[in-house]
């Protein structure tokens, strides 16, 4: 097992899932402010959701004996229409799952650290097919029957 592989996946994991993190939790106090109240709470959820994957990987750093580290954050806009932010949202989740398959190919050989990311997979997929769904239901029932039911 090389574990330095597993230190450095898992470590990317911890700096980009902490700022989405970040990101998810304004963007739901945004769009929760403009009383959207139930998408609004979806994307806070996501927060401490995400941050509990952060919670794991960085065990499993330390559990390799790999160094923790908090890496830089890039800025990103925030987005004030909710179903932009969904749109956007979906832009980031697709390659982002596909960049998770590759990492979790380079760590075939270190089976706790390849079924922490297939756990964590299952939930990113689970993340990406319902934005999906909005963007379906928004395009069956109208923006505005959608916003009504994000209140």
């Amino acid at each position: 097992m090389d574990s330095k592989k597993s230190i450095e996946a898992l470590q990317f994991f911890v700096t980009h899932l902490t700022e989405g993190a970040l990101v998810h939790k304004m963007q739901g106090q945004i769009i929760k402010s403009q009383g959207f109240d139930k998408l609004g709470e979806k994307y806070i959820g996501h927060f401490g959701e995400e941050m509990g994957w952060v919670e794991k990987f960085v065990d499993r750093i330390l559990d390799l004996g790999g160094e923790v580290k908090f890496e830089g954050h890039q800025p990103r806009e925030m987005v004030c229409n909710p179903v932009e932010y969904v749109k956007a949202d979906l832009a980031i989740q697709g390659p982002g799952v596909e960049v998770l398959r590759k990492c979790m190919e380079g760590v075939c050989d270190d089976p706790v650290t390849y079924d922490l990311l297939k756990a964590y997979l299952v939930d990113e997929e689970e993340d990406l097919f319902w934005s999906q769904e909005q963007l379906d239901l928004i395009e069956m029932i109208g923006v505005q029957n959608w916003l009504v039911k994000q209140m």
